[in-house]
């Protein structure tokens, strides 16, 4: 695992530093899963319980800057299995146990059936599968949904290199193979083709956060097995078996999911309201995280 401190503050800091912000552990699944309590302003008054799972790659930094506009709500975060500072999975690191995971971390900590589920983009997928296969929850929502399969998003042909990319990590020896999936250059790559924002300050602060926490992986194996997981799924197959209010944050320029498939995405659930964000991309929460603090706050009320 590669380990960077960020070097550019985070422009949401001053809001962060309104909540309370407690570190714990908890083993679940094999897993020595580790978790940060988020209470927000008043979040005592609303007793609103989020549970948020964030994205292939990353870990719990990445949804922050959405937890520091959010008002009144409790927000459990967990980093993934295998990433951030989670210990790997007994198994393999499928969507299946994942959702698995997720359903265990919930019962854990005894959060009980009126909780709050979120994920963004890898974690909607997680979550969606959690829900459809028993799960149980007051509501979902989810960020960025990878809502049909990745290779036929607007940028298709992206994916298909990144699959070709994660093949090499995998045919190479252990340690060409680990230097490679653990690239700067590539994550800066791909940083730059997700960011839509044209505000410099803000680029470079979502630059320096790719940097220090996207390869921040236990080891080879827990990154190859979640990016199969991560292109071999997506919600539109498990959303028909969820049955809680269910609210899609996309954006209109998300280059993984193209805004048509999001519309298809919403009719497949039993009750779903879709709300588009413009003028972003992939990267709801890092360029407009209040945007989606103030859908989530709504929804949740």
């Amino acid at each position: 695992m590669i380990v960077r401190e960020p070097r550019v503050p985070s422009p949401y800091r001053s809001r962060l530093a309104a909540s309370d912000v407690s570190e714990h552990v908890v083993d679940v699944g094999g897993s020595s899963t580790r978790y940060w309590i988020y209470e927000t302003p008043d979040a005592e008054e609303a007793r609103v319980t989020i549970v948020a799972v964030h994205g292939f790659r990353g870990d719990h930094h990445g949804l922050e800057p959405v937890v520091a506009h959010l008002v009144g709500v409790r927000v459990v975060m967990p980093d993934l299995p295998g990433f951030g500072d989670s210990s790997p999975l007994t198994g393999e690191h499928t969507v299946a146990a994942y959702a698995r995971w997720l359903t265990a971390f919930v019962a854990a900590l005894g959060l009980g059936d009126d909780v709050v589920v979120l994920g963004h983009s890898f974690g909607s997928i997680v979550t969606s599968a959690a829900l459809a296969d028993g799960l149980r929850a007051s509501r979902l929502v989810l960020v960025n949904p990878i809502a049909a399969p990745a290779l036929r998003g607007p940028r298709g042909v992206v994916t298909r290199l990144a699959v070709l990319y994660y093949w090499a990590g995998a045919a190479l020896p252990e340690r060409a193979g680990l230097a490679a999936l653990q690239s700067a250059l590539v994550t800066r790559f791909t940083s730059l083709a997700m960011v839509k924002t044209r505000d410099r300050g803000l680029r470079r602060w979502i630059h320096d956060q790719h940097d220090a926490y996207f390869s921040r992986f236990a080891d080879r194996r827990v990154v190859l097995d979640a990016f199969r997981a991560s292109v071999s799924s997506d919600v539109s197959s498990y959303a028909a078996r969820v049955d809680v209010p269910t609210l899609l944050i996309a954006a209109d320029r998300d280059d993984i999911t193209a805004l048509p498939a999001q519309h298809e995405l919403r009719a497949l659930f039993p009750d779903a309201t879709l709300d588009v964000i413009d003028g972003v991309g992939h990267l709801i929460h890092y360029e407009k995280p209040r945007e989606a603090a103030a859908a989530v706050e709504a929804f949740v009320r």
